[in-house]
């Protein structure tokens, strides 16, 4: 599916400008042959990892995981983003992301998965030269060769760049000869091919090598005891005079983290795509148990309490679905132009990703905030069996917690979202000014008591949206126009804004999603859909005012802080909603079919 490239709106303008439901992809447009491999996906799980996961949690064959990558090779899946040219798929962006959702549901095996196919393969495919792609791609997209990806250190993990890894050249000039430790590295059990971040000599800046385990001079403690994905391999890598080939240094002497950063983007948006698959088998248990648990002599499905779980499940699930495939086809949109335009091809997709490196760090900590309510309302659901280890919500609830830290932690992305919205709108790429000042105006004008109502579908929720929208563009110019550059030390503040933004962008999905579905399919056949959008509407709305109440209490005064709080008391105004005959509506088509019904 491809949406009109030209009209495809920048990375973080979402704030600022409008998108029609038409030019959004959603999930329900997938095409046979994407359904084909999503299928592909399932039935690996349910034959070769569901029966196996008491195996490979407990690590007693160490040789299990690999041979599951392997298998995994057989059937393409790790050459989905790998171009056909070397031996793989060469899949688009959503493509590889509807990969990553639907292997998501596989616990450890998905880590291990997501760690070979992004972080190890990647940044050969992207920032490799001809003969270092045609050497490791081809074995990377058949499992030949495992991947691991080496960059966090003991004293280094958000502050990646702080890494005391060394590089030293040789005397002949021939090899670097590098030496450090490296911690939590996935994969580091059983990898071939270690992507290694170090600084040569007094360097700034990190450097990145390809480093290959025959290379020798690497040694690694135990595996790791973790609370959760305790099947998947991780250790502690340690390089001892281990020489790397000076022809293996991966792009220029420097990139490294320039690597890392970019890299780290197309994780998280992966992240959250796994998590979302991970949310849909979650509650597809957590339903199925619900229609089968008996108590007072009838299902627990039927009870009022039950189907607010379900619900909000499924609801919050369906918003976080719809935002991250929305951004994936605008990273697919914009990488066809570029290469369009001229742009080499894997410059093209470098770029194409950093481009929505905002909604890149909003669906991280969407995606995996929705999965930990998720897991949680899942072992509420099956009672004392959630808590049991015979049941599949304690593996589920364990290995979900992880996510909020991977790919750089929540907190550390919510401020990155901050930051980067207003770094672009210092360099002009996004008109942030003219759209705060003009809510600035908005705020002193009359307010507009509902003359000529709009009666277009969903005019309504689009009003509150845009609402939403100056409440976030009024707080963030306040708090710049007060704070200056000390804004950016002022990280509770910049959280408040970045769960105003998040929300934003989340029901924006949802309810372009769903105008698009009604458009299609007409509204009788949406009536969940339209549901769900409204839910989500009604505690978007909540989050907005109270996270805009504590930014305005945290800077403001006098004045300032009365007309604000009167602005933002405006701007979160929504009209009454009955959301527990929504939720029960919601809840009853999944509890009818039994499964996550979206």
């Amino acid at each position: 599916m491809q949406t009109d490239q030209k009209n495809t709106i920048k990375g973080g303008e979402f704030l600022i400008k409008e998108t029609p439901a038409e030019r959004v992809f959603i999930p329900e447009e997938w095409s046979e042959e994407q359904l084909m491999i999503a299928q592909t996906c399932k039935d690996f799980l349910e034959t070769e990892i569901y029966p196996r996961l008491e195996d490979i949690d407990s690590m007693k064959k160490p040789e299990l995981m690999p041979e599951l990558l392997d298998k995994a090779g057989e059937l393409g899946l790790l050459g989905t983003s790998v171009p056909e040219s070397y031996g793989g798929f060469g899949m688009d962006f959503n493509t590889s992301m509807l990969v990553a959702e639907v292997t998501g549901a596989g616990h450890s095996f998905a880590v291990a998965l997501s760690a070979h196919t992004g972080i190890g393969t990647l940044p050969i495919l992207y920032y490799g030269n001809e003969e270092q792609k045609a050497k490791y791609l081809p074995k990377l997209a058949t499992g030949e060769y495992k991947a691991a990806y080496c960059l966090t250190e003991p004293d280094s993990g958000s502050d990646a760049n702080s890494g005391k890894t060394k590089a030293v050249l040789n005397a002949e000039g021939t090899h670097y000869i590098i030496n450090g430790q490296k911690m939590w590295i996935t994969n580091g059990g059983f990898a071939d091919i270690y992507i290694v971040f170090a600084k040569i000599d007094d360097d700034k800046n990190l450097s990145a090598f390809i480093v290959e385990k025959t290379f020798g001079g690497i040694t690694m403690n135990e595996e790791e005891k973790k609370m959760g994905i305790k099947g998947s391999s991780t250790r502690q890598v340690f390089f001892n005079d281990c020489k790397v080939p000076k022809e293996n240094m991966l792009s220029e002497r420097g990139n490294g983290f320039k690597i890392a950063v970019n890299i780290l983007n197309i994780g998280r948006i992966k992240l959250a795509a796994a998590a979302i698959g991970a949310c849909k088998a979650v509650t597809a248990n957590a339903v199925r148990y619900s229609n089968e648990r008996k108590q007072f002599g009838t299902a627990i499905s039927g009870f009022g309490a039950i189907k607010y779980k379900l619900a909000e499940m499924a609801t919050r699930t369906y918003a976080s679905e719809s935002a991250a495939y929305r951004a994936g086809q605008n990273i697919d949109d914009t990488y066809r132009r570029m290469v369009a335009e001229g742009m080499d091809e894997a410059q093209a997709k470098l770029k194409s990703v950093e481009q929505y490196a905002i909604e890149c760090a909003i669906l991280k900590v969407h995606g995996s905030e929705v999965l930990d309510y998720v897991v949680d309302e899942g072992v509420q659901v099956y009672g004392g069996m959630g808590f049991s280890a015979d049941a599949p919500m304690d593996r589920a609830y364990r290995d979900a917690r992880i996510n909020r830290i991977f790919e750089g932690t929540n907190e550390i992305n919510r401020m990155l979202t901050i930051d980067m919205i207003m770094r672009r709108a210092m360099k002009g790429e996004i008109d942030l000014m003219s759209a705060a000042m003009a809510v600035q105006k908005d705020l002193t004008s009359i307010p507009d008591f509902g003359a000529d109502e709009d009666t277009s579908f969903f005019a309504a929720e689009k009003k509150v949206l845009a609402n939403l929208k100056k409440a976030g563009l009024m707080i963030a110019g306040a708090a710049a126009q007060k704070l200056m550059q000390n804004l950016s030390k002022e990280q509770e503040i910049l959280m408040n804004l970045a769960d105003m933004l998040i929300q934003v962008y989340a029901l924006e999905s949802a309810l372009l999603r769903t105008e698009k579905l009604v458009s299609k399919r007409g509204e009788e056949a949406c009536k969940a859909q339209i549901d769900m959008s409204r839910i989500y509407m009604m505690e978007a709305v909540d989050i907005v005012n109270k996270a805009g109440k504590e930014a305005i209490y945290s800077f403001a005064e006098g004045d300032d802080q009365r007309l604000m709080l009167m602005g933002l008391k405006r701007y979160t105004k929504v009209q009454p909603f009955n959301v527990k005959e929504a939720r029960r509506r919601v809840a009853d088509l999944l509890i009818e079919k039994n499964e996550y019904a979206f």
